[in-house]
Order: structure tokens, then C-alpha cells, then sequence
């Protein structure tokens, strides 16, 4: 647990320029607050504590802004910057080394059993209010641009933007960051 608080703590660090100390970012960030809180009601979820990792989810939620379903499954190094208004769905699954910004979503669009939310790779970066729905992969070291609304696979190394986004190759050397600010990559 120590490991993969530090761990944490220092993805905060590297993809946010505005990242101090240890302690500030661990003390002030609801991103991994939300993180930290998901690994205690996911664990309670898989030993068949349902109703209260959903309880233990709801309050994270009240407290940080960020729903986060007791059952998705997360990868190591997973940061949330900013984070208010970010949903993951039940069956989500998010590889390591991932990056959301603010209001994002990983959301069903099935009202059956089985896996209804999205998956992500390795290192996939996901600009702010981006919607991800249904039971699509977006490929490793991916991009998702701002407001893109995903409801297709996309392959790695991609960049997927648009309403309905569509995906395209990276380039070499393309910066996920600046990919991610960039104007014509939002709505």
C-alpha cells in the first residue's frame, strides 16, 4: 500500500506542472483522494461487501466530486487532475500509467449484465469533458481529445477526437499533453 501511495503521488507530480511536494499533493489532490478510496471499496467489493463499497464509493463521491464505481477495475499510476464531475462505470477497466482530466466519463449504454463501460490501455490520456461510452477499447498510449464523444474502438497510439470522435494515427514524437490542449482537437 505505502509503494503504491508514493507511486501515485509522484504520477501527480510528473503530469502536473503545478505539483509541489509530497505533501501537498497528497494532502490536496481529490483526484488521488477518490484513487486511494477506490482501492478500499473495490477490495470490499471483491470480497463480497457490496452495499457497503457502494456506501464507502457514494461518500468518496460526496467528498470529492468523483464517482467511482466499487467494481471498475484500475490499473498503478492513475491520475485524475482536477477530477469534479468524472464518472467510471461498473465494468471499466483502466490499464496503468492512465491520465483523466475533469468531467469525464466512462459510461454504459446497456442496460444488461455483462461489460457495458469502456476499457483503456496503458497510458491513455483523456482531455476534459470526454465521454467514453459503452463497451469500446481505446488502445494504448492513446489520446482523447476534449469533449470527444467515443463510442467506437480506437487502435493504440491513437488520437481520437470529435462528435462522434473518430480516431487517427499519432505522429512521432506527438506530445499527448499538447495534443490534449490543443484547439483543434476540442470542440
Amino acid at each position: 500500500m505505502r509503494l503504491n501511495i508514493r507511486e501515485d503521488v509522484e504520477a501527480a507530480r510528473r503530469r502536473d506542472p503545478a505539483a509541489r511536494g509530497f505533501v501537498e499533493i497528497a494532502a490536496l489532490y481529490p483526484g488521488l483522494h477518490a484513487i486511494w478510496a477506490h482501492r478500499v471499496n473495490h477490495a470490499l467489493w471483491q470480497r463480497g461487501f457490496r452495499f457497503i463499497a457502494r456506501a464507502g464509493s457514494q461518500v468518496t463521491r460526496w467528498l470529492t466530486g468523483i464517482e467511482i464505481h466499487p467494481g471498475a477495475r484500475i490499473g498503478r499510476r492513475f491520475f485524475i487532475d482536477h477530477g469534479m464531475g468524472v464518472v467510471i462505470g461498473e465494468t471499466a477497466e483502466i490499464g496503468d500509467d492512465v491520465m483523466l482530466y475533469h468531467g469525464v466519463t466512462l459510461g454504459g449504454t446497456a442496460l444488461s449484465k455483462g461489460k457495458r463501460h469502456p476499457t483503456l490501455g496503458d497510458g491513455v490520456a483523456v482531455g476534459a469533458g470526454a465521454k467514453i461510452l459503452g463497451p469500446v477499447t481505446v488502445g494504448a498510449h492513446s489520446a482523447v481529445g476534449a469533449n470527444a464523444v467515443v463510442t467506437k474502438d480506437a487502435p493504440p497510439y491513437s488520437v481520437v477526437v470529435g462528435v462522434p470522435a473518430k480516431a487517427r494515427p499519432r505522429g512521432d514524437g506527438e506530445d499527448t499533453r499538447r495534443i490534449l490542449m490543443a484547439p483543434e482537437f476540442s470542440i
